[in-house]
């Protein structure tokens, strides 16, 4: 029998979509993939480079629970270098990408009846881990009015005596918003008045920004929250190590203690080799990430000119990530030709797919609607041809809207 609190879990919504895309491609339809979080840049040589090295060196048996302490150190180092955070070796632990890290956290500290305010649009995994830790996630929504950033206002509102954690994604997936320096700032004015709640900042794209917007973490503008701080970052996205599930966060000691405790009893360490391929990610040559961004930069502009042309559809510029959240708000109401009314972003995105082979995530799966979000992490010609695929799917919708 299945646990009952399973009832509320959902496989993750991206990760469905990119399962029905793959079975889509293998049974010959030609799908265009853009739900998945993935640079399509290959690992820099050097990192490959690093993790063949560990291997032909033999550094391929089991890791410390808690991580290699040369990859703890490199990490305590980024962080002095890069967030002016003055971290302890033993204030970080490595995990099995930063989805692990997050996991752990919430398993670690969570109690029936706790609650976590997320922001919305969010990640889609951070409620799912909430239910599963039998805690209450509760939704702090934000619309374009504010750049999908929530503001003091709506933090304080979601606050209670329940609240156990909030968690801050900058910048943010699926919207690409980054929270500048002030507006951290102003949040943490808010949790200075509530001392019994805890602050999870998950930076894993503080790398991609555009248009030279700052980065700033929570910690490092409020060092007065450092002691309830978790501040979790990675290797998938800036470096373009996805596949080497390597993630890492930064916190109180006691918390860090629980963090390890949970992970010793899943995963245990991770892979050896791949914790040396993150040292060489972290101490080598960075300037793939400006030459990365520069393609990325270029990349939501190309479609961002297009998006905003095509009838019923329209999008807003973001700051870091690499993802579009879209808006599909003026094709609801619309029918397909085939007859049958557009009503929810799901039924959008389905049509997408099943209309012209484009697989994106529908809005409500990251709490706001009407909206879906893009991955333009992806070759330009496969961006131009999926514009084009657009414009010709709404306007089918838009011949076939009823008057």
């Amino acid at each position: 029998m299945i646990a009952k609190h399973f009832d509320s879990i959902q496989t993750s919504p991206t990760t469905a979509v990119s399962t029905r895309a793959m079975e889509l491609a293998r049974q010959g339809r030609d799908i265009i993939r853009l739900s998945a979080g993935e640079p399509d840049f290959e690992t820099p040589e050097h990192i490959k480079q690093a993790g063949m090295k560990a291997i032909t060196e033999g550094k391929t048996r089991y890791a410390p629970v808690q991580g290699v302490p040369e990859l703890r150190e490199a990490i305590a180092e980024k962080f002095r270098r890069d967030n002016g955070l003055d971290v302890d070796m033993d204030q970080i632990l490595v995990g099995v990408g930063g989805k692990q890290v997050i996991y752990n956290a919430l398993m670690a500290t969570l109690d029936p009846g706790s609650e976590v305010v997320i922001p919305a649009p969010y990640w889609v995994s951070y409620p799912y881990m909430t239910l599963l830790g039998h805690a209450k996630p509760v939704f702090a929504a934000a619309d374009s009015s504010t750049g999908f950033k929530i503001t003091a206002e709506h933090l304080d509102a979601a606050l209670s005596a329940r609240t156990k954690w909030v968690i801050i994604n900058n910048p943010c997936n699926p919207t690409g918003a980054v929270y500048r320096p002030e507006e951290l700032r102003a949040l943490a004015d808010v949790l200075v008045r509530h001392p019994h709640v805890r602050v999870l900042t998950d930076d894993v794209y503080e790398h991609i920004r555009y248009d030279g917007v700052p980065f700033a973490t929570i910690a490092q503008v409020a060092p007065e929250l450092g002691d309830r701080t978790l501040t979790v970052n990675g290797f998938s996205k800036g470096y373009c190590m996805t596949g080497w599930r390597l993630g890492y966060a930064a916190g109180p000691r006691a918390l860090i203690k629980a963090m390890i405790k949970v992970q010793s009893h899943s995963t245990s360490g991770v892979a050896t080799f791949t914790q040396w391929a993150g040292i060489a990610a972290l101490q080598g040559d960075h300037a793939f990430v400006a030459r990365n961004n520069l393609r990325f930069e270029a990349r939501r502009n190309f479609m961002l000119e297009r998006l905003n042309a095509i009838d019923g559809i329209s999008c807003d510029k973001p700051d870091g990530a690499f993802y579009l959240y879209v808006s599909c708000a003026g094709a609801i109401g619309r029918r397909t030709p085939e007859g049958k009314v557009i009503a929810t972003d799901e039924d959008f995105a389905l049509y997408l797919l099943d209309q012209v082979g484009v697989a994106v995530v529908h809005g409500a799966a990251f709490g706001v609607s009407p909206y879906f979000r893009i991955s333009y992490a992806t070759s330009e010609a496969t961006l131009e041809e999926t514009c084009d695929r657009l414009e010709k799917a709404c306007g089918a919708l838009a011949r076939g809207k009823e008057t």
